[in-house]
């Protein structure tokens, strides 16, 4: 179990089952974030409506009860991509949107009673090397041709930097408000029950066999439906024909003991910022609310034929290598011990780029890809959804990312070849950085083919 099962303060027994074939209006295929908010703002729209979520473990099970606890503003495809999929007044529309869910989230949370511990303290993204450095000078440059003010995003000198963070050798950082921290093992059971509060049926156990027109086959029945919409992120690849739509590519993470006022005093995060660093190879962290620190990070191998295993997440070097970065980060932590580690799967479509529509034609819908960014996009693609579902023309379903169709992955052993030599490509050009002081040549290569 995560951090945030264990501490989600409730029992993890699964709901009933589907018990035969039913009829509905609307059938969501998974119990994450992506399937429980789109339930949620359906039945708030129209409370006739009779819809069934259908998941195969329990809710939260997957990525929303795994992940690092950031609802940020964060959107997988760059500015750039967006544009050329809706101009850039698109891309503009799209990142106001992120930044309004945030608050979205926040705000529903505290309307529905969900104690999931949040707190807004804003993201820090440390610098501490040289063309860290840069890349945060460069980002805020690009940021304001964006139109993106210091409300948005802005720089910290070192000094100010590390009065917030604690950490090791920081030169400086970028610091955007846009993201809250929560317990999200917390908000997705607590809108399991929002949702059902509402009348919607959720049912556990209960896995999908195929998606169709007009219904989700299970193996306990078959639930027709005029909308299908898939929720299923980093385990659509389980589903047939669906193999080479999205990656799942493992994220894991740790969780420290609780930690004395002493060391919070040393490493900081008063305000409970999520932080990472301008380096290559994702890393992130945050204050939990009972005073421990939980950091992830990427370097799990791609498993070939997009397999999920449970016994993927978990990796002895892996989890030993962020233990190592947390302390490298974090030298107080020296002999702290680790309670918790853990790892899931993250969906990344070919093209990095998140997306979310329904086909009017066959009433099948689908939200995802979001690359580790899906806390608050997932929010956004509840609303979304709702909107195309009801046949409604919102500035939501004219976002940019509504429609879009990513290309799929290679087949293997091309996809397992490429995705493992990117992620090892970030190892490399972070060393590589350690070695020269300059800008790695081996990131600069990598990055069209990264997103």
């Amino acid at each position: 179990m995560s951090l945030w099962h264990a501490t989600a303060g409730e029992s993890w027994a699964p709901r009933a089952p589907l018990d035969g074939d039913r009829e509905v209006d609307v059938a969501i295929v998974g119990a994450g974030f992506t399937g429980l908010w789109t339930a949620f703002y359906l039945a708030e729209a129209d409370p006739a409506l009779r819809i069934a979520v259908l998941e195969s473990e329990v809710a939260g099970f997957g990525a929303s009860g795994r992940n690092g606890g950031w609802c940020s503003a964060l959107f997988p495809a760059s500015p750039a991509t967006l544009a050329g999929l809706g101009g850039r007044a698109g891309a503009l529309a799209q990142h106001a949107a992120m930044r309004a869910t945030v608050d979205e989230v926040v705000r529903v949370a505290a309307a529905e009673g969900i104690d999931a511990h949040v707190a807004k303290g804003g993201t820090i993204t440390l610098a501490r090397s040289g063309p860290q450095w840069e890349r945060a000078q460069q980002e805020v440059a690009a940021a304001r041709t964006w139109g993106r003010d210091e409300t948005d995003v802005r720089l910290m000198e070192g000094a100010e930097a590390s009065a917030r963070v604690g950490a090791s050798a920081i030169l400086g950082a970028t610091y955007t408000p846009d993201c809250a921290v929560i317990q999200p093992a917390r908000l997705v059971r607590g809108l399991a029950r929002a949702v059902e509060g509402r009348g919607v049926e959720v049912f556990e156990g209960t896995r999908v066999t195929s998606i169709e027109p007009g219904a989700a086959v299970t193996d306990r029945g078959t639930v027709r439906a005029r909308h299908v919409l898939r929720a299923t992120e980093g385990f659509t690849a389980l589903l047939p024909g669906r193999r080479r739509a999205v990656a799942p590519v493992y994220s894991l993470m740790i969780a420290t003991e609780p930690l004395t006022d002493a060391v919070w005093d040393e490493i900081g995060l008063r305000e409970r910022e999520t932080f990472t660093d301008h380096r290559h190879l994702i890393i992130y962290g945050q204050r939990t609310a009972d005073g421990r620190l939980a950091f992830g990070g990427r370097g799990a191998p791609y498993h070939l034929g997009s397999r999920i295993r449970p016994g993927y997440d978990r990796d002895r070097g892996v989890h030993a290598r962020l233990l190592k970065t947390l302390v490298e980060l974090f030298p107080v932590l020296a002999g702290t011990q680790v309670t918790h580690a853990w790892g899931g799967p993250l969906g990344i479509p070919r093209d990095w780029c998140a997306s979310v529509g329904v086909d009017p034609a066959t009433g099948l819908g689908w939200a995802g890809g979001y690359v580790g960014d899906g806390v608050a996009t997932s929010n956004l693609a509840g609303r979304t959804l709702r909107d195309l579902v009801l046949g409604r023309d919102t500035e939501l379903t004219r976002l940019p990312w509504v429609g879009h169709a990513s290309r799929a992955w290679e087949p293997e052993p091309l996809r397992w070849l490429g995705i493992n030599a990117g992620l090892r490509a970030m190892t490399v050009a972070d060393a590589e950085e350690r070695l020269t002081g300059r800008q790695s040549v081996v990131a600069r290569a990598v990055a069209p083919l990264l997103g």
